[in-house]
């Protein structure tokens, strides 16, 4: 029997979407307000979920408190209150949208969960804008 144990975390960061390589103009058309270059910010919900089977020893999937601190130390102290294109190294060259970000997170998380269990990372960016990251 498989089950899903959820986790849900919460970080503010700054980004700033564009491409170097394109014209402000273009990336003006294509990003609008994110393009803003002294950055924006938003306030990130963060749902990271882990599927697997019940442990029938704990009666755990996955304890929440090594779920809490894995995301704490991978992704809260990494990317809260970080301005995304300067301070998180992933995003040296790759452009910080809410799908970037959520594949970045996965990425993190994912050599920390057991390799039979599946991992599924939701970044909300606003309250209606959301991703879905399974791998």
């Amino acid at each position: 029997m498989r089950v899903k144990v959820s986790r849900k975390a919460h970080f503010n960061a700054a980004h700033r979407l564009y491409r170097p390589d394109w014209s402000f103009d273009k990336n003006e058309a294509i990003f609008g307000k994110c393009n803003n270059p002294k950055f924006h910010g938003h306030n990130y919900d963060l749902i990271v979920s882990v599927t697997g089977e019940i442990d029938p020893g704990t009666g755990y999937v996955m304890d929440m408190k090594v779920l809490k601190d894995l995301i704490k130390n991978e992704v809260e102290e990494t990317m809260d209150h970080k301005n995304l294109n300067l301070d998180v190294p992933e995003f040296e060259e790759l452009n910080p949208t809410a799908e970037n970000i959520a594949v970045v997170i996965w990425n993190r998380l994912r050599p920390h969960i057991k390799s039979d269990n599946d991992l599924e990372v939701v970044l909300y960016e606003t309250p209606r804008n959301f991703v879905t990251y399974s791998g």
